[in-house]
């Protein structure tokens, strides 16, 4: 996705200083602290960080000698390099939250939730906690800004992406006539396992559905409108595709008949339950809105002592929940879909393994990101 260029003239590319006493500035240029010294030549008072700012009242900005230092923070385009924005007088307590608060009343169409704010062009955005004078960053800060698209929020993501799976299943499964046909040997199934995978895919959404209302705390707070459209696209159509099948009327069931689905019922029962323990946990530890992250740990519940083994063990569940809805309906579409989940799963919990690693030092080494003692 391509960055934007921002409303009237922008400034030069590149990262060159734009001296504040310029008196055409190319681009918009925000005041956001005044300060006045007595003409007596007394030293300038400390000043109060400015509404908005989000300055920390407790800690005073940096001095150099007897006067205050302030930042200039400079956005450009990731893309262009163009100039968009000149904050002059920024508060070196400011975090990265206030500077996007700052970006977007020059920007009004760029609200905070759409901005990427980076130290390099193709760098990761940084987080809305970090501090401007804790960055590799002189007086005279270079920041580079990404237009990431109309936003969702989180919540609505996953209502979306989970709703949709439950509503395309039962079509299948009522046998609407226009799926399968209109005669009556397409109107029932003989197999009592179809109905039983029924109970446990709608069991499996209707269950996120209720941990996206109640349970769920979210870091970030929004997801681009583009990921969610690719996202139901492929939930939704692996839901159609694999109902298709297992509800088919030419549909048999598993090779070891009903002591094949009794043991995959237990298992996927059991890894549904440790899948909403495990949330319910991460839950717990931003239950003051912290975002804040923090190491998890195994509590009383039994459930949860996979975290003495790997760091993302709602993912270990999770893929667990589906092996065993897989050997439960031994149907190749499941199997596929499985597959792909393992894959993804894998990738975002080494991602978030890593991430701990590297932010916490006495992070439990004996972790690994999803199977114990293996990957």
């Amino acid at each position: 996705m391509d960055g934007r260029e921002g409303a009237g003239s922008p400034g030069k590319g590149g990262t060159e200083r734009v001296p504040p006493d310029w008196p055409e500035r190319r681009g918009p240029r925000v005041e956001v602290q005044q300060r006045e010294e007595e003409e007596s030549g007394r030293e300038a008072a400390v000043p109060l960080p400015a509404p908005g700012t989000g300055g920390d009242r407790s800690q005073p900005p940096a001095r150099m000698g007897s006067r205050v230092t302030f930042f200039e923070v400079e956005i450009l385009d990731w893309k262009t390099k163009q100039q968009l924005c000149f904050l002059d007088k920024v508060e070196p307590h400011a975090t990265i939250s206030d500077i996007r608060l700052m970006f977007h009343k020059s920007y009004p169409q760029w609200y905070p939730a759409r901005q990427s704010i980076r130290l390099d062009p193709k760098g990761k955005s940084l987080r809305d906690e970090e501090i401007l004078q804790h960055l590799p960053v002189g007086t005279t800060a270079t920041l580079y800004f990404k237009d990431l698209g109309p936003q969702i929020g989180w919540t609505m993501v996953f209502l979306t992406e989970n709703a949709g799976p439950l509503f395309i299943y039962f079509l299948f499964y009522f046998r609407m006539p226009f799926v399968y046909g209109l005669d009556d040997r397409l109107t029932s199934s003989p197999h009592p396992v179809v109905n039983l995978a029924c109970f446990c895919h709608s069991f499996h959404y209707i269950k996120r559905l209720i941990e996206t209302i109640f349970v769920h705390r979210f870091s970030h707070g929004t997801m681009p409108l583009r990921s969610i459209i690719k996202n139901c696209f492929y939930y939704w159509g692996f839901a159609g595709w694999l109902a298709y099948y297992i509800n088919h009327p030419l549909y048999t069931p598993p090779s070891y008949g009903q002591k094949q689905i009794n043991f995959a019922v237990i298992m996927f029962l059991i890894c549904e339950a440790g899948n909403f323990s495990i949330h319910v946990a991460l839950s717990d530890l931003r239950k003051d809105g912290s975002k804040i992250r923090k190491i998890p740990y195994p509590t009383k519940n039994p459930f949860t002592w996979l975290f003495f083994f790997v760091s993302c063990p709602n993912y270990t569940y999770e893929v667990g929940a589906w092996i065993s809805f897989t050997i439960m309906t031994q149907c190749v579409p499941v199997g596929l879909f499985t597959l792909l989940c393992f894959i993804q799963m894998t990738v975002w919990a080494k991602d978030k393994h890593h991430t701990y690693v590297r932010e916490f030092k006495d992070y439990p080494s004996l972790r690994v990101p999803i199977i114990p003692f293996l990957l």
